[in-house]
């Protein structure tokens, strides 16, 4: 069995930051033991990593992306090779994905469909949730089959009429049935019924861009929708997990839910602590980069977002990575806002981005692991193997340079998408080496990892962070 030592670094975890080195043993680590001491003198490894300088922290976990999806016949740029390597670039050594129901479909067809796309082509480690689009008794029943295959989330839509949108009746069904099995209900909270309504007023006005996009969704259609969950949660006796957060009054209504002691919990995004909806009105067609649902919004709303991260109202980021090129893809949208296929590349960038809060002071480094990876890993039955640099867990290890400067851009990052969200931002800080289960796939600022060598993670029951 292999040995690799890391050396010299600052351990970062959630729980605690100490100068150790850290023993890796096979995919595993084996023992963390102060640097100098005399037990990790002793170690001797096949591998020694030195990490003098850098801080040593837990591969990032992703637990919202969207690889090889489909919109109005045509899928997201990033394929599960392209986009799990430009996750590793980036120290994310774990993502969940979302597998697809289609209408019509069984839940066995969609989740088999994922496995057949993503078999053979991930550089990192995957686990998926289901999409539950089509809620009857037959994939009521399927949910509780998925749960025993390591299947333990599923996502319903209150938005999108017409192709992936579920009614409260459907929601109800559906947490009742996780109330028993333990698989955690995750929603896309947006009211789409009056949204669709908005859509169609706006198009008939004349009003057609990518800012318009924004202005539909309005905020109150996401805090009203998120209200509405909780309350669905509340009657079925079901924890409920609110994805990609964007807006002050739906983080108020998650903070309330919570205050009453409530399982409620809740992810935001990169995308909206970091970019608003003034991306969305750049003039000509430009602000089409920038549609993604929920939407961009007004500056304001990252303040509320930013506290409800210090508060703990809202306990992960995620990126919702969904990524689709300008050219061909987003510019379909063209004279009519609502064909804008919806999403923004991230899956690179998230782990630097929430970074740059550590380095003006706006986030602990605990609390940067903690959002980015140990939380996540708790909260989708990933907790002991990922997330932490605990003994026994795997040897998720990323040796990140917290000094290293570099500008985001299109011409430099490995998403295989033709522009960035966050064109011409200097940031600070990079992952230098990645290892997955004790493995190099990123030596020193090299890409060395290969298709194929992420495994498969069945999940236990959700957790809570």
């Amino acid at each position: 069995m292999s040995r690799t030592v890391v050396r010299g670094g600052l351990v970062v975890t959630a729980a605690e930051e100490l100068y150790a080195d850290v023993l890796i043993e096979g995919p595993r680590i084996a023992a963390l033991a102060a640097h100098g001491s005399a037990c990790a003198e002793d170690w001797t490894a096949d591998r020694v990593i030195d990490a003098t300088g850098r801080y040593v922290i837990p591969g990032g976990v992703d637990v919202h992306t969207h690889l090889d999806f489909p919109f109005d016949g045509t899928f997201s740029a990033d394929t599960f090779a392209t986009g799990t390597r430009a996750a590793a670039w980036g120290g994310t050594t774990t993502v969940v994905d979302f597998a697809v129901q289609s209408r019509g479909h069984t839940l066995r067809e969609g989740l088999d469909l994922w496995y057949a796309k993503a078999d053979g082509q991930c550089a990192v480690d995957y686990a998926f949730h289901m999409i539950l689009s089509d809620v009857n008794d037959a994939t009521l029943k399927e949910m509780d089959l998925l749960v025993e295959e390591g299947i333990t989330s599923f996502r319903l839509y209150m938005t999108y009429p017409g192709t992936y949108h579920s009614d409260d009746g459907q929601i109800l069904r559906a947490l009742r049935r996780a109330a028993d099995n333990g698989a955690l209900v995750m929603v896309h909270a947006e009211n789409g019924v009056a949204i669709d309504v908005l859509t169609g007023q706006a198009l008939a006005e004349g009003r057609t861009g990518p800012r318009h996009h924004g202005e539909v969704r309005d905020p109150l259609l996401e805090a009203e929708a998120t209200h509405r969950a909780i309350q669905l949660a509340r009657v079925a006796g079901a924890p409920l997990y609110v994805v990609h957060v964007s807006a002050r009054e739906a983080a108020e209504e998650l903070a309330a839910a919570r205050d009453r002691d409530l399982p409620v919990f809740g992810e935001t995004c990169p995308q909206y602590l970091f970019l608003s909806a003034e991306k969305l009105a750049v003039p000509g067609f430009e602000g089409a980069k920038y549609v993604c649902t929920a939407p961009l919004r007004p500056p304001e709303h990252q303040a509320a977002l930013w506290r409800a991260l210090h508060t703990g109202d809202l306990q992960v980021v995620s990126t919702d990575h969904c990524p689709f090129n300008f050219a061909g893809q987003k510019e379909q949208g063209r004279g009519d806002f609502s064909k804008i296929p919806g999403g923004l590349p991230g899956i690179e960038h998230r782990m630097d981005l929430l970074h740059q809060a550590v380095v003006a002071g706006r986030l602990s480094r605990r609390r940067w692991i903690e959002l980015a990876c140990a939380a996540p890993a708790r909260m989708f039955g990933l907790a002991g193997r990922k997330g932490s640099l605990a003994p026994g867990a795997d040897a998720d290890v990323v040796v990140y340079d917290p000094a290293a400067e570099h500008t985001l851009s299109a011409a430099t990052h490995h998403m295989n998408v033709d522009y960035s969200a966050y064109e011409g931002m200097r940031v600070t800080g990079r992952a230098e080496t990645v290892l997955v289960r004790g493995e190099p796939v990123l030596d020193r600022g090299a890409y060395v990892g290969r298709a194929g060598y992420g495994h498969f993670l069945p999940r236990g029951t959700c957790g809570r962070p």
